[in-house]
């Protein structure tokens, strides 16, 4: 192998871990956002107590 095979070799792997890097990122900011959601609608279904008695 090459000094330059080595060199593509490395960028290659690289990029391959940049990239499942943006994919976990991706994944926890779409869970985060469903969390919010689902616990705001939640939060909206719930019955508030009366301040009135």
């Amino acid at each position: 192998m090459t000094e330059d095979e080595r060199k593509i070799r490395e960028r290659e792997e690289i990029a391959a871990r940049v990239a499942a890097f943006r994919a976990t990122q991706e994944k926890f900011q779409r869970e985060r956002e469903e969390y919010f959601v689902s616990t705001l609608d939640n939060a909206r279904k719930a019955e508030r107590p009366s301040l009135w008695p």
